[in-house]
């Protein structure tokens, strides 16, 4: 049930946030085992909470699922790694956190990822297997691919997932439910264990536009406690929802729809442009030019930021410690070694790299460069139009095991995602259709409709109409 639905039910009395937790219980029992999506879950926790639920609030009583790298008061927060699973526990609430408690509902459940949610497949979380729950032998996106199978297997009402470069979006699209990430700026990263800090979000996983825009009004806002989170009014992002598009200009990128992009993806992402354009939007015609940089330009960026941001994990103030250290430097080296999977490993060297003498002009000052001829890219488009369409992914949900054959098709997989992060910009994924691939009769694939910075209620808007088109 939609939460809007579900708050009419609890304010009726037709059921109880213990009734409602007690459904997701039975559901994760009979199907999670399958599908992996929880790392974590403490049911008398949530059951305390929901015992003193105000219902009357906008979310009261409404367990929400929660991404394995956001902070929660007293629970595990392990970022899918070995070296926070073995005794780290949060000792405070992301501000995203504590605005769910305000609006009264009960974060539940830790989602798996993939490690330090650097993926696209959830495959590199070093604790288990996630699946898809439309095909088991698939992968559910990355790296926020607990939440949002989570969401589509029904054992979870709405999640939160954090979003670099697809990691909300790329999931979504994936297991067929939607995902948003809003404008950089627009909700606090304060809590979230930082990947990239220029590019990181916070954003929704649900079963529906209006339940993404309810989220997004409760979590989005100003925070004195991240300084990167703008102080600026939030919009009451569900009174123009149901507005339509007619009026409405839709750029249609060159850049993304050219060779590569799998027939059936093509098909439904041309038939949902075509549906909104049945609905009164105007198709416009542009170009993103710098966009064949887009993906290199991440993989400098993201990777230099990773790798100063986890020089936090040191073995010493917290996580992972090897054993019988023979000086600080073996403390260092075997506790990151041993506590580090292979895909962060990579990237912390590549970043390591980039920064590093010599090469930080030639790398990562470029990059940056690069970086704000993309964002001007999408400063002359939204000049032209409202908002701009395009596939989610180049193809729907692949086959399990294919990390291991080559990580740099991986990347390439994220070319339509990673320009908005670079941007700063906001971008949704909303289902719009099923097709076959690869031996599979029906995966699921999304529309993504990219807005500019603190555009999310024209994109919501946008989204709602497409929705409808299903």
């Amino acid at each position: 049930m939609s939460l809007s639905s579900l708050r009419q039910q609890l304010l009726a009395g037709a059921t109880t946030p213990a009734a409602i937790l007690g459904q997701l219980a039975e559901a994760i029992a009979a199907r999670d085992g399958h599908t992996g999506a929880y790392l974590s879950h403490d049911f008398a926790a949530a059951m305390a909470e929901a015992e003193r639920a105000d219902l009357t609030l906008p979310l009261g009583g409404i367990p929400i699922a929660i991404k394995d790298n956001i902070n929660v008061l007293g629970q595990p927060c392990t970022c899918g790694s070995r070296f926070l699973a073995e005794n780290y526990r949060s000792p405070y609430d992301a501000t995203v956190i504590r605005k769910l408690r305000a609006a009264g509902a009960i974060p539940f459940g830790r989602m798996n990822l993939d490690e330090f949610a650097m993926g696209s497949s959830t495959e590199n979380s070093a604790l288990q297997t996630t699946r898809n729950p439309h095909d088991g032998a698939r992968i559910p996106g990355g790296s926020s691919g607990g939440s949002a199978a989570a969401v589509a297997d029904h054992t979870a009402i709405a999640a939160l997932g954090s979003d670099t470069g697809g990691s909300i979006r790329q999931p979504a699209a994936h297991c067929g439910v939607v995902g948003l990430k809003p404008s950089y700026g627009r909700v606090s990263r304060y809590g979230l264990v930082a990947f990239a800090s220029s590019l990181d979000q916070i954003g929704p996983l649900t079963h529906s536009v209006e339940d993404a825009a309810r989220l997004l009004q409760v979590i989005a806002g100003p925070d004195p406690l991240d300084s990167t989170c703008l102080d600026v009014a939030v919009p009451d992002y569900l009174s123009g929802l149901d507005e339509g598009v007619k009026g409405l200009k839709l750029g249609l990128p060159k850049e993304y729809f050219g060779a590569g992009i799998d027939p059936g993806v093509r098909r439904q992402v041309e038939a949902a442009v075509q549906a909104l354009a049945a609905q009164g939007a105007e198709l416009v015609d542009i170009s993103l030019p710098h966009t064949a940089y887009a993906v290199a330009t991440y993989y400098v960026i993201a990777p230099a930021e990773a790798s100063s941001n986890l020089s936090r994990f040191d073995g010493i103030r917290y996580g992972h410690r090897a054993a019988s250290p023979v000086d600080l430097l073996d403390l260092y080296q075997r506790s990151r070694e041993e506590g580090f999977g292979p895909e962060v490993k990579r990237r912390i060297i590549l970043g390591t790299y980039v920064l590093s003498s010599g090469y930080y002009d030639a790398y990562y000052s470029r990059a940056q460069k690069v970086r704000t001829l993309i964002r001007r890219d999408f400063e002359a488009a939204f000049a032209r139009v409202d908002a701009i369409l395009s596939p989610v992914a180049p193809t729907p949900a692949r086959k399990l095991g294919g990390l291991a054959i080559d990580p740099l098709q991986e990347y390439l997989s994220d070319i339509f995602t990673l320009a908005p992060n670079l941007a700063g910009i906001c971008a949704i994924s909303v289902p719009c259709g099923v097709t076959a691939f690869d031996g599979a009769s029906a995966l699921p694939v999304g529309l993504q409709i990219l807005g500019p910075h603190l555009g999310e209620a024209t994109l919501l808007r946008i989204a709602r109409a497409a929705e409808a088109c299903r």
